[in-house]
């Protein structure tokens, strides 16, 4: 219940939130929306003063229908029709039981569940409503005396913070906040430019789109109008719509015509095309069919043909199904996702923040395994938690004033969510002992098509058995944040994160910049077989040899070599190294080489130091380290460190950038 409790007595006092209470504070935010005109006007009502019998439900499917008030949140409101097309997410979202305004046990508040960063959230207000002139001032369902929707839409506005912060969204957000699953968003317009469709995504074609409305009694499909044009300017800008049904009238009319019947949150009708009421369109049936089609729209309503729907709106956003066992269902196949792995992460600036496949720092970002255990249809989610809102102690978002205290910076424009930018790749692998910056520079098997500043991105492929390397990024290098990584499978799997090794904090911090590759040997020096001195010894042939390949690549290889011997300051021994070319891999060290060549790389005169190092370019080919103390038969035990420098080619044109999202809500908002 984000931290507060509910405290009424036996006198039947109701309850009032202490955390979100009946004023401003819960009202507005920084006043920088259209509801801001409302300030000082609106007040707080509880149902039972609102009108004589309130609800909490109805089983008449018209009477529940959503309609928007003077809050511009069309994309919340159209999520919630989905609490009406399962009665496991209803019992899930709005548990069932609580008191209502005629029980005796009624104290004045309201529970219910928000699915938030891979947790259902138990969240209580109290039933008080913003009214103006005595009436729901925001959203309500068709008959005003059913209040699920209204109370719903109080909780929700607690968990952001106020209800102005609901002042726009994307409905993708608000369905996978209401089912705990995925949605899926498509756009209905072919930009053309080969670089604007990896922008925008995924174009929808005609035949998924009919698929799709097969499913329109398990799911939402919604639709949206992100700018207005002529002949639509009464649909609004950035406003988000219903999709309720389909009908193919090609055997009633002989011709090729399909209508959608399209529901508007405002509550009223709205479309001024050949379909609206009295238009041109109805001439192309018979009269008995177009008036059994007009009478089955509800207010709001309306019906579009197929072709004008394409052209006129912009988007469509459709939640996975969700079964009565609580399990995802794919809208693809219609399979049951019924296998689940969830694991959260962090992009850590200098450690795990590498950024898109355009950086060379890439291979740094967090990486995950993923086992699949049999021929399935997997869906792979990335949920990026916003970076900038923080909660007070019942759990909200804290107000502008409270963060303006804190940090002043930070209140500056920080009205929307400001998510990163991010992606999503997947590889295969045959086996889990791989070779890193090789894997990645090859094509992964799936991917997101850019880094997008959607709150979640998802890919869905078909994985045959075996392992996969997931690696979730964000666009930029060095932004930091946190996620949440959930996969959905037909068949079972089990997803883990890769653990990087151990790094040396001392030796990371004195490599110059860029991408390294660290190995760590271990060695002795033991009295008459291996401690044989310096190469003033005839006995230096003796002491330990540890080979180093350089492969062919683009010039020479920057490579850092550093010895340590395991002592104490005070005990240390005098130690030092050389590098020698050798002819072959198979090469064996022996007295007569050494006498006769000359080291390539030196990393002398000998010290009294617990660590020395050397950094050298070095080109293709195979060399040996040989490193020593000064006098022969001295003992010790050592690390050899290896660093190399990964020079690796960068995948051209692999990661774009997509477009700011625009967000759904319905800015010309008048008063009542």
């Amino acid at each position: 219940m984000l931290g507060d409790r509910v405290q009424s007595d036996a006198k039947r006092d109701l309850y009032n939130d202490p955390t979100f209470p009946a004023s401003d504070s819960s009202l507005f935010f920084n006043y920088s929306t259209p509801l801001a005109q409302f300030r000082g006007e609106i007040s707080w009502l509880r149902p039972q003063e609102i009108c004589s019998v309130p609800r909490l439900f109805s089983d008449n499917p018209q009477e529940v229908q959503v309609k928007q008030g003077v809050l511009g949140d069309c994309w919340f409101l159209c999520a919630c029709a989905a609490l009406q097309k399962s009665k496991y997410l209803l019992s899930k979202v709005i548990p069932p039981g609580q008191p209502s305004w005629t029980d005796e046990k009624y104290r004045g508040c309201f529970t219910c569940r928000i699915w938030q960063f891979g947790h259902w959230m138990e969240v209580t207000v109290d039933d008080r409503l913003p009214c103006l002139g005595g009436k729901l001032c925001f959203s309500q369902c068709q008959t005003e005396d059913v209040f699920w929707l209204p109370l719903l839409e109080k909780v929700y506005a607690k968990v952001h913070g106020s209800y102005e912060q609901l002042w726009a969204g994307q409905v993708a957000d608000a369905l996978v906040d209401l089912t705990g699953g995925l949605a899926e968003r498509w756009a209905l317009k072919d930009p053309g430019r080969k670089m604007e469709k990896e922008r925008t995504g995924t174009v929808l074609e005609k035949t998924v789109f009919r698929r799709l409305m097969n499913l329109k009694e398990q799911c939402v499909i919604s639709c949206s109008v992100l700018s207005s044009r002529q002949g639509t300017s009464e649909l609004g800008e950035f406003h988000a719509f219903i999709v309720i049904d389909m009908l193919n009238l090609s055997k009633v009319s002989g011709k090729d015509i399909i209508l959608l019947r399209i529901q508007n949150p405002w509550g009223r009708r709205c479309w001024k095309g050949p379909w609206r009421e009295g238009g041109q369109g109805w001439s192309q049936l018979d009269p008995v069919v177009a008036s059994e089609l007009l009478s089955q729209i509800q207010e709001g309503e309306f019906w579009v043909e197929e072709e004008e729907f394409f052209k006129e709106f912009d988007e469509i956003t459709t939640g996975f199904p969700i079964t009565e066992e609580g399990q995802l269902q794919s809208l693809y196949t219609e399979k049951v996702l019924s296998h689940t792995q969830n694991l959260f992460g962090s992009w850590v600036k200098g450690q795990s923040a590498g950024g898109c496949r355009n950086n060379s720092s890439f291979p740094s970002n967090p990486k995950f395994w993923l086992k699949v255990c049999e021929q399935s249809e997997v869906c792979i989610a990335l949920l990026q938690k916003h970076r900038k809102y923080s909660a007070d102690w019942a759990g909200r978002v804290r107000t502008l004033t409270h963060v303006a205290k804190d940090s002043p910076s930070l209140a500056e424009g920080i009205q929307g969510k400001n998510y990163q930018a991010v992606g999503l790749h997947v590889w295969k692998v045959e086996k889990r002992r791989f070779n890193l910056p090789k894997t990645l520079s090859t094509p992964p098997v799936v991917g997101t098509v850019c880094h997008s500043y959607d709150r979640e991105v998802h890919v869905r492929c078909d994985l045959s058995p075996g392992y996969y390397l997931v690696v979730p990024s964000t666009f930029l290098k060095n932004a930091e944040g946190h996620f949440l990584l959930r996969v959905f499978s037909t068949g079972r799997i089990s997803l883990s994160e890769i653990k990087p090794p151990p790094i040396d904090a001392a030796l990371c911090e004195e490599l110059p910049p860029g991408e390294w590759e660290t190995v760590q040997l271990q060695g002795c020096w033991k009295n008459g077989h291996s401690a044989g001195g310096s190469r003033n010894f005839p006995s230096f042939h003796t002491n330990p040899c540890f080979p180093l390949s350089i492969s062919a690549g683009i010039g020479e290889s920057c490579v850092k070599v550093t010895l340590r011997q395991h002592c104490q300051d005070s005990k240390c021994h005098p130690i030092g190294f050389h590098i020698f070319q050798i002819p072959n891999s198979n090469w064996k060290p022996h007295a007569a080489f050494f006498l006769q060549l000359e080291p390539l790389v030196s990393c002398v005169p000998h010290c009294y130091s617990q660590e020395v190092s050397q950094l050298c370019r070095l080109s293709a080919g195979n060399y040996v380290i040989v490193p020593s103390t000064y006098l022969p038969n001295t003992e010790g035990n050592f690390t050899v460190i290896i660093a190399t420098k990964i020079d690796r080619k960068r995948i051209q044109s692999q990661e774009t950038l997509g477009h700011v999202l625009q967000e759904v809500s319905f800015t010309a908002v008048m008063k009542k």
